[in-house]
């Protein structure tokens, strides 16, 4: 087969380049919970793919704004159960406009990449590899800004029901987006070059697919159990909910009661599971005491406490008499809902939703990780599970076990649920540890470092788990080498993609020059 430069014309044409990425984005959503169809990531895609090979960067960022807006609307439609349309619109359509903004340097990749190097396995290896980091850097780019960035819907993290997640043990969540889109950019060339009689040029799409699909996960060291008894009080914790002066701390009493009496390790609660500060109302204090003492073990509680002026969503690891001995404040509070950045800004645009909005939590800054009696815990406050940095220094820290305080409340009856305990399920197979994942209202489980569910609680009801949680302790590569993964992928992924468009250009000054 001659090496000749391929052409750089679109697949399709821009009348059928439009709704391809519009059926890309139906698709790919599929294969997040709860639907979870995790193959159909790879369908996903590999069809907005398709519709931007060859564009012009107009049409590039039209057919990057029609997926967006097809996937963002339809997987995060759960923010309309309180707030309504506006809030939904607004994050999906600032993530859709940065899907559209990335998609001009994929779009790019697949001209200058050929015209640098026409050679076929420059295209079967090289141009999937640079399409693939170009793909992925766009989603480290969404999770890290504006403000602390929204990184919900990384392709990895659909894959958490899936064989192919235990490659994120080796290369954290980002290396298994890159790898999955390296996959579908690879077959895109394989099937554009047509070298289906040369079975060697088949060779980069299947060694990729042999490593997803045979790569074992990275085995952790078994450190024994811990007896966590946790309890999900279903009591009204939604923002908008009816509710009196203490009754979600009341609903969490109850439905420990059955635990009083057992042995047990640690007693957790989620997230908001006391309505008042315990650090300042001497009540709840006491309250939390008694229960400490009843159980005969520390708590693993939450609520919103105030110290130095400040407001803090924290976790609190409360010995019965002593009270909190160790704090843990949510590192990534959630714009627009656990606080306003720029209010005065959002005020003038939507001045009575962010009128809702009252209050105004700081970023914490202390560990996520509590020693409890010798047992390293990790932690994540609800959204601060999707962040690889807070789960990655846990780990580093010593965490043996994670566990993940959350509240769903404002979410009920959605996807949100599951889709948070997906990712839930993910960190519990990149770190190699279990994971009690815990909320005020459910799908609250116990996952093993495999992922494979231990225990659970459905949604909509009051009740508790007592388990005997298996320890790990060993590092995984993803939380070793994760933040050096991510950026050579994003920062390298660039600097090729600008290589590129030197040689490009510097390529058709020469040629220009010759035919002058």
């Amino acid at each position: 087969m001659p090496d000749t430069p391929a052409p750089v014309r679109a697949l399709l044409p821009l009348w059928a380049a439009v709704p391809v990425a519009a059926l890309a984005g139906f698709v790919l959503q599929l294969a997040y919970p709860a639907t979870g169809w995790w193959p159909l990531a790879f369908v996903g895609v590999a069809l907005s793919l398709i519709a931007l090979v060859g564009r012009s960067l107009g049409g590039a960022v039209l057919v990057g704004l029609v997926f967006g807006a097809t996937f963002y609307l339809l997987l995060i439609d759960w923010i309309t159960r309180y707030l309504g349309v506006i809030p939904w619109f607004a994050l999906a359509g600032i993530e859709t406009l940065f899907i559209a903004l990335g998609s001009m340097p994929i779009t790019l990749a697949y001209r200058w990449m050929p015209r640098v190097r026409p050679g076929r396995w420059w295209r079967l290896v090289a141009l999937p590899a640079l399409v693939a980091g170009l793909w992925t850097m766009r989603e480290l780019f969404m999770g890290s800004w504006p403000y602390t960035g929204f990184p919900w819907a990384r392709i990895g993290m659909s894959q958490s029901t899936s064989p192919l997640a235990e490659v994120a043990s080796w290369t954290g969540v980002t290396g298994l987006s890159f790898l999955m889109v390296f996959v579908c950019a690879a077959l895109i060339e394989w099937v554009r070059l047509g070298a289906f009689s040369d079975l060697r040029t088949a060779t980069p799409v299947a060694a990729a697919v042999v490593v997803l699909l045979v790569t074992p996960q990275f085995p952790t060291t078994d450190a024994g159990t811990m007896r966590v008894g946790s309890v999900q009080g279903n009591g009204p914790s939604g923002y908008f909910d009816d509710r009196e002066r203490n009754s979600v701390l009341e609903a969490q009493l109850t439905a420990s009661a059955p635990l009083f009496g057992e042995d047990l390790d640690v007693l957790l609660w989620p997230e908001g599971g006391i309505d008042s500060d315990p650090l300042s109302n001497d009540t709840t204090a006491r309250m939390l005491d008694a229960l400490a003492d009843q159980v005969d073990a520390p708590l693993l509680v939450n609520a919103a406490t105030e110290r130095d002026g400040a407001v803090f969503n924290t976790s609190m690891l409360w010995v019965g008499g002593e009270g909190a001995v160790q704090l843990h404040d949510k590192r990534n509070p959630v714009p627009m809902g656990e606080y306003v950045p720029d209010r005065w800004f959002y005020e003038m645009l939507v001045p009575d939703l962010v009128g809702l909005i009252q209050r105004e939590y700081t970023p914490g800054t202390n560990a996520p990780f509590f020693d409890v009696d010798g047992v390293g815990v990790g932690l994540a406050i609800c959204f601060d599970v999707i962040y690889d940095d807070v789960i990655w220094q846990g780990a580093r820290d010593g965490a043996e076990v994670y566990m993940f305080q959350t509240n769903n409340a404002d979410f009920r009856d959605t996807d949100e649920n599951l889709q948070q305990l997906g990712f839930a399920r993910m960190r519990a197979i990149e770190t190699g540890r279990p994971v009690v994942n815990l909320s005020t209202v459910g799908t609250s489980q116990v996952i093993a470092p495999d992922g494979t569910t231990i225990d659970g609680l459905d949604a909509g009801v009051a009740g508790y788990m007592l388990t005997d949680v298996p320890l790990r302790t060993g590092l995984t590569p993803a939380v070793v080498i994760g933040p050096a993964v991510a950026g050579i992928i994003g920062w390298g992924s660039l600097a090729a993609l600008v290589l590129a468009g030197l040689a490009t250009t510097k390529r058709f000054r020469r040629r220009s020059a010759g035919t002058s």
